[in-house]
């Protein structure tokens, strides 16, 4: 049986509850049986370079490597992994850059064949394999609340997407090409989901404009900064928890949340919403 997160609150509470806790839960979520026996099974399996064909014919392998690049449930696109897989090795390619998505970037690059295998030198593995557990663990907070995976995510992905070197433009876009991160944004900063309907640069100029706007940033990069990062997601599970309060109990409720006296959602969650504007 694997270890099931404990995350005794929602909102803002709970959010606290599992950042000091996380690194206990982790590894004892790493430790049980079923987490055990992948990792022991794909280092095992990748113990000698192993034949393109092989792994694409090994859904418990596509399963463990694509859940570490945060593509869990996307195992079953056999033929369009191989397509990934073959793009990566074509360096004029541009295929990976258009698809626009961070995570089947990222594991391309780390599954990136030579001369049709797979090697995996010891330090991928356990990169790879430390990535499943703790991607793994993240799926698990998701079941029982999705608005801390989305959190993790962010947490996670938001330093991989905001590089040194790149453009604002470059950067804007790859906000808007990450679910986890997107998601986290639109909601923090009242961004409607129809957005996505628009031009990709319409989109990517009201992000900028919203993000400046609302938390002062003179440029994308500083979305990396690590205050800046628990500002945002203290703001995005703050919403959280106002949100489920008023949706369950009704106007009476809000204001007792805003006033830090609602259970589950204390004063620091209000504060974060006055500091944010709203």
């Amino acid at each position: 049986m694997v270890f099931q997160p404990v995350i005794p609150l929602s909102g803002f509470g709970g959010w606290n509850f599992l950042q000091s806790t996380y690194d206990a839960q982790l590894e004892t979520y790493s430790n049980s049986p079923q987490i055990k026996n992948d990792i022991d099974y794909f280092t095992e399996k990748f113990a000698e370079p192993m034949a393109v064909e092989d792994f694409l014919s090994d859904p418990r392998l596509r399963r463990i490597s694509m859940t570490a690049y945060g593509l869990a449930g996307e195992e079953w696109k056999t033929g369009y992994v191989r397509t990934i897989l073959d793009e990566v090795q074509d360096p004029e390619s541009t295929f990976l850059a258009r698809l626009n998505n961070p995570q089947y970037s990222r594991f391309a690059e780390a599954m990136r064949p030579v001369d049709g295998k797979i090697l995996l030198t010891l330090p991928n593995l356990q990169e790879m394999t430390a990535r499943f557990a703790a991607e793994s663990f993240e799926l698990a907070v998701g079941e029982q609340d999705n608005a801390m995976r989305l959190s993790l995510n962010y947490q996670d992905e938001i330093n991989q997407l905001v590089t040194d070197g790149s453009t604002d433009q470059t950067v804007l876009y790859r906000l808007l090409g990450s679910v986890p991160v997107r998601s986290v944004l639109e909601s923090a900063l009242g961004l409607p989901t129809e957005m996505q309907q628009l031009d990709l640069d319409q989109q990517a100029r009201i992000l900028d404009e919203k993000l400046k706007s609302q938390f002062g940033l003179s440029s994308v990069q500083d979305l990396k900064d690590p205050e800046i990062v628990d500002r945002m997601v203290s703001r995005y599970m703050a919403l959280d928890g106002l949100n489920r309060n008023a949706a369950a109990t009704g106007p009476a409720a809000t204001a007792l949340v805003l006033l830090g006296n609602a259970a589950g959602f204390g004063s620091i969650a209000s504060q974060n919403l006055f500091l944010s504007g709203l």
